[in-house]
């Protein structure tokens, strides 16, 4: 169990670009001020900043679960900017398994890799 990747992808509701911006400045925050295990955190918009796609690298799965803690307060109303899907690579420990019971979020497992 090592590093993770994960890529959250959204697509807005109408209306919603501004309140998703200023919530995730709220986010990007929280992880410069916080984060203790995140290594890159990173939102790309496409050029009618109609989608996002969110990138994050932690070093390991707790790293993971301390992000997540951490923007507990703020996750549901991100949610609820628009359609979000997502893929976490890697390997996650037993624990993050069990807390994505239910969840979008797809894992993929490696391959092949360098």
């Amino acid at each position: 169990m090592g590093e993770l990747h994960g890529i959250a992808r959204f697509t807005f509701h109408r209306g919603k670009l501004d309140e998703f911006k200023r919530l995730s400045a709220q986010c990007m925050e929280i992880v410069r001020t916080k984060d203790t295990g995140t290594l890159q955190y990173g939102i790309y918009f496409n050029d009618d900043e109609s989608e996002c796609i969110v990138h994050e690298h932690y070093r390991d799965s707790e790293a993971l679960i301390e992000h997540a803690a951490h923007l507990g307060g703020l996750t549901e109303a991100i949610l609820a900017t628009g359609s979000v899907s997502g893929e976490l690579l890697g390997e996650p420990s037993a624990e993050l398994r069990a807390k994505m019971e239910g969840s979008p979020v797809r894992l993929f497992r490696p391959y092949l890799s360098m």
